[in-house]
């Protein structure tokens, strides 16, 4: 019965899922018009608040902002329905796309229709960057981040760590003085943190026996190595879809090549860079989260091991890339208006924010690199064109990502 109340909502939800587009700025508007001007389940001061809240958090922001609507109507259960109903139709459609992408290599399609994706995703990518830049870099102490990020991310991009460390680092820095944001008088009260243990326990479980399934050879190993790949993505990403897509493709791509990796870890999940590329410029053409890369990607990662296989990494990589963003969005947000009063949040913030500006630049010249020179002779001009066309189209122009992503396909079929 309890149920049957929020049956509108949930609907409400599922039509939204459908039709989102654009990614979390496209998102916040929509979510305006639909929660808020149109149902009314909750008020414009709240919505700004929930997305103030989300963005302090790692994980994907859009999906936390909508999960806390529905935990505002109907607590953790009816916060659960809507996280699912959420991210059911993105995680579905890219789950799917990774069988079709087999589909077009036997038909030898693939080359021609996703050839300009590559530097389409440069050209999101580099949009991104600009962004958050804007966003973000007001002041010496950001600029220097960004810069030593910048630098440190492109030189040192195959160690896995390098990045959630450079976040760390960041915070710490812009904390160094306290004259930008000065600690309020108003004393905040003690926080419980008993309440994130399920989320430690979750990172600390998937981490050890992922360790121990790499040193003891266990088989069928890759699905545990890819849950605790993808969890550790959703728990320390910043800065959204295109972070975690940079995150993946050092991961997924990357590290695979690493004589080095190989050697100690011959069986590491590792995704053909073709691949990565249709995956990751793909899911601008798909409504709901950018996270959703992820249920692509892990059907990409066990696509050797037959369908079945297939279907559970597409169902790995769902699952543990938002279990992250509900714990802690269900966890923190109840300490939340005792936890805003803590300026060494905001100042952490601010470095945090510059680290990932410095990140996604980064990661724009390094897939910019990657590019093979093959392609370089025979479709420079047309890359250029596309990345800079890309990022003007998306700067300059009201399209929507899907119809940037289609433009981008026709190219690749006919020229």
């Amino acid at each position: 019965m309890v149920l049957m109340r929020h049956l509108p909502f949930l609907k409400a939800v599922f039509l939204y899922s459908l039709t989102a587009f654009g990614g979390p700025q496209g998102h916040f508007g929509m979510m305006l018009k639909t929660f808020v001007h149109r149902r009314r389940d909750i008020n414009e001061e709240e919505l700004v608040e929930y997305n103030a809240f989300c963005q302090l958090l790692p994980g994907a922001s859009s999906t936390q902002v909508v999960t806390l609507i529905g935990y505002k109507r109907g607590g953790v259960p009816l916060a659960v329905l809507t996280l699912l109903i959420w991210i059911l139709p993105a995680c579905l459609l890219m789950g799917a796309l990774s069988f079709l992408v087999r589909y077009f290599d036997s038909q030898s399609m693939k080359v021609k229709l996703f050839r300009y994706i590559a530097p389409m995703t440069i050209g999101f990518l580099g949009y991104a960057s600009m962004v958050a830049f804007r966003m973000s870099i007001h002041n010496t102490i950001t600029r220097v981040v960004m810069i030593m990020t910048g630098v440190l991310t492109f030189a040192f991009f195959r160690i896995p760590w390098m990045i959630p460390l450079l976040i760390v680092v960041g915070g710490f820095v812009t904390n160094l003085s306290d004259k930008r944001i000065p600690q309020g008088h108003e004393k905040p009260r003690k926080i419980n943190w008993g309440n994130i243990w399920l989320f430690v326990v979750v990172f600390a479980l998937a981490g050890l026996l992922s360790e121990q399934a790499r040193k003891q050879n266990w088989p069928n190993r890759r699905p545990i190595n890819l849950f605790e790949n993808t969890y550790r993505f959703g728990s320390l990403v910043f800065g959204g879809g295109q972070m975690l897509i940079a995150m993946m493709y050092e991961q997924f791509v990357i590290r695979p090549e690493s004589e080095k990796v190989v050697r100690v870890n011959p069986n590491v999940v590792k995704i053909n860079r073709d691949d990565f590329y249709t995956g990751a410029g793909m899911v601008r053409a798909m409504p709901g989260p950018v996270f959703s890369v992820a249920s692509f990607m892990g059907g990409m990662a066990m696509n050797d091991r037959g369908v079945a296989w297939q279907v559970a990494g597409c169902v790995i990589g769902s699952v543990a890339i938002f279990l992250p963003s509900l714990f802690l969005v269900l966890f923190f947000y109840p300490i939340w208006n005792n936890l805003k009063k803590y300026a060494v949040v905001f100042r952490a913030l601010e470095g945090i924010n510059a680290t990932v500006v410095g990140i996604l630049i980064a990661s724009s010249v390094y897939m910019l690199k990657d590019i093979s020179l093959h392609e370089w002779t025979e479709h420079g001009l047309m890359n250029v064109a596309v990345i800079a066309g890309s990022w003007a189209l998306l700067l300059y122009s009201r399209l929507p990502s899907p119809v940037i992503v289609a433009i981008c396909l026709v190219l690749g079929y006919f020229f």
